[in-house]
C-alpha cells in the first residue's frame, strides 16, 4: 500500500512540476504567436502584388517569434507550425499556430514522455481609405528635399493592393496630384513617388485648400465601397494664412479667366489673389500678376464672401445650396465681411479678417471630416508653429491639434464624440521622417 502510494504520490508532484514548466512555456508561447501575427499584419504592406506581401507577412510573423521565445526555452523547442495570410474583401488576415514540445521529468513513472503546448493567434488588417495632404508653401522650400523623402518613407507603410490613397499638395492654391481611386483597391505607390519627387515649394499657406480637397477625394468613394477606416494625414510648417474665394470686384470685367468667369483666387494676408487649384501657366500668371486684391493704392473687391465658395460652380459661386463654411461670424474668431481701403495692403482690419477665416476655414472642414468619421491625423514641422499670429493667440501647433480632435488640443475645440486623432511636431528635419512613421504605426495600429 505504502508503494502504491508513493506512485500517487509521485505522479501527483510530477504533474505539479511539469504542468507548471508547462504552462509558463505556454504564456510565453501565447505571447510570441501574439507578436508574430502582429508583425505579419504589419508587414502584408510590403510588396506590389499579394505574393510578395504574403512573403514579408510571413517573414516578419517568424522573426517575431523567434525574437519573443528563444529555442530551448525551458528546454522546449519552440516552432511554427503554420503562418496564413488570406486576403478577404479587402481585408488581410494572418493565423500563426505554433507548438513547443518539451520533456517531462517525473511524470515519467506514469508513461508520459513529453508535453506540446500549443497557441495560436489571428491579426486582421483592415483596408485603408487615406489622402495625405503635403505644405508647398515657400517656407518650405530649404526643407524640400527632407519632406520628399519623409513622404515617401510614409508611403512605403501602405498596402500598395489594399489600400485606397490620394495625394494632394497645397500652398497658396491646391491641387490633387493623385485621385483617389474610387471602386478599385489600391494605389500607384511608383506614380505618387514621381510626383512627390517633382513638388515645388513656393507661395503661402492656404491649409484649407488641402484639407477641402482631401475630405473631397474620400467622399468620392461611394458609400457601399468606403473602407471601414478612413484617413486624412495633414503635414504643415505654419499657421494657415490663406483661403480661396470666388470675390466680387468694384469693376464688371475685373479678374475673369480667359472664358471670361469669374476667378476663384485665394486671398492671403498680403493682399494678394494667386491661382487656385490646378491651372495651366498662362492662366496662373494672369492672377498672380494682375488679379490682386489690393493694387493702385485701393482695395479692388468689395467684400469678403459671406460664406466658403471657393469650390462652387463659377457661373453660380454664391449659390446658397452650398453654403456649408461661414466665414463671416463671430465664432470661433471674428471675421467681418470689410475689406478696408484706408491702410493700404497692411490693413489691420483686411489681414485679421483673412488670418481669422484662414484658420477657422482649416478648423472647420477637418471638424466636417471627423463628422464623417473620418479620422485626421496632422504632422508639424519647424519652430514658426509655436509662435502665435498677428491677430489670434493661438499657435500653429494649436491648429493642428484642433484639426486632429487631439485629447491636449484647446478645449474650445475638443469633440469626443468625434474620432481623436493623432499630432506629432518634427522640430527640426532630422525629426520629420521619424514622425511621418509615428503617424503610419498609428494608423496601422487602429486598423486591426
Amino acid at each position: 500500500m505504502v508503494a502504491i502510494s508513493m506512485l500517487v504520490l509521485l505522479g501527483v508532484v510530477g504533474l505539479a512540476i511539469d504542468a507548471g514548466l508547462a504552462y509558463l512555456v505556454k504564456a510565453r508561447l501565447n505571447a510570441a504567436v501574439d507578436s508574430a501575427a502582429l508583425a505579419g499584419a504589419r508587414a502584408v504592406t510590403t510588396g506590389n502584388n499579394e505574393m510578395e506581401q504574403r512573403a514579408s507577412a510571413v517573414g516578419a510573423a517568424a522573426d517575431f517569434f523567434t525574437a519573443n521565445i528563444p529555442n530551448n526555452y525551458l528546454l522546449s523547442a519552440p516552432r511554427i507550425i503554420s503562418t496564413t495570410v488570406t486576403f478577404k474583401g479587402g481585408q488581410a488576415i494572418i493565423d500563426v499556430l505554433a507548438d513547443a514540445k518539451m520533456p517531462v521529468s517525473v511524470m515519467q513513472v506514469m508513461g508520459f514522455e513529453s508535453l506540446s503546448p500549443v497557441a495560436a493567434a489571428q491579426t486582421i488588417r483592415n483596408d485603408l481609405d487615406m489622402a495625405l495632404v503635403i505644405d508647398t508653401s515657400g517656407s518650405l522650400s530649404d526643407s524640400a528635399s527632407t519632406v520628399r523623402a519623409s513622404a515617401r518613407s510614409f508611403l512605403s507603410k501602405f498596402n500598395v493592393t489594399q489600400d485606397r490613397v490620394a495625394l494632394v499638395h497645397f500652398a497658396s492654391g491646391a491641387e490633387t496630384d493623385v485621385p483617389i481611386r474610387i471602386t478599385a483597391r489600391g494605389f500607384d505607390r511608383t506614380t505618387m513617388e514621381s510626383k512627390i519627387n517633382a513638388l515645388a515649394f513656393e507661395d503661402g499657406t492656404a491649409s484649407v485648400e488641402g484639407m477641402w480637397n482631401a475630405r473631397e477625394q474620400l467622399s468620392l468613394v461611394p458609400l457601399a465601397n468606403r473602407s471601414s477606416m478612413r484617413v486624412i494625414v495633414f503635414f504643415s510648417d505654419g499657421a494657415p494664412s490663406a483661403f480661396g474665394s470666388y470675390l466680387a470686384f468694384n469693376s464688371a470685367t475685373d479678374c475673369k479667366d480667359t472664358l471670361g468667369r469669374d476667378i476663384a483666387g485665394t486671398m492671403d494676408m498680403a493682399g494678394a489673389t494667386w491661382g487656385l487649384g490646378k491651372m495651366d501657366k498662362s492662366e496662373f500668371t494672369l492672377i498672380k500678376e494682375n488679379c490682386k486684391i489690393y493694387r493702385n493704392n485701393a482695395y479692388a473687391a468689395r467684400n469678403l464672401p459671406t460664406w466658403y465658395n471657393a469650390h462652387n460652380d463659377p457661373k453660380n459661386p454664391n449659390d446658397p445650396a452650398r453654403r456649408e463654411f461661414p466665414i463671416v461670424g463671430k465664432w470661433p474668431r471674428e471675421v467681418t465681411a470689410d475689406i478696408s481701403s484706408g491702410a493700404g495692403s497692411g490693413s489691420a482690419q483686411y489681414r485679421r479678417n483673412v488670418e481669422n477665416a484662414s484658420r477657422n476655414l482649416a478648423e472647420a472642414i477637418a471638424s466636417s471630416a471627423r463628422d464623417q468619421n473620418i479620422y485626421v491625423f496632422t504632422l508639424g514641422m519647424g519652430a514658426k508653429l509655436k509662435a502665435g499670429g498677428d491677430y489670434d493667440t493661438d499657435t500653429g501647433e494649436m491648429i493642428l491639434k484642433c484639426m486632429a480632435n487631439t485629447v491636449d488640443a484647446p478645449k474650445r475645440c475638443q469633440k469626443p464624440n468625434q474620432p481623436v486623432g493623432m499630432y506629432c511636431y518634427a522640430a527640426t528635419d532630422a525629426d520629420l521622417t521619424p514622425c511621418f512613421s509615428r503617424l503610419a504605426s498609428a494608423i496601422l495600429r487602429i486598423s486591426q
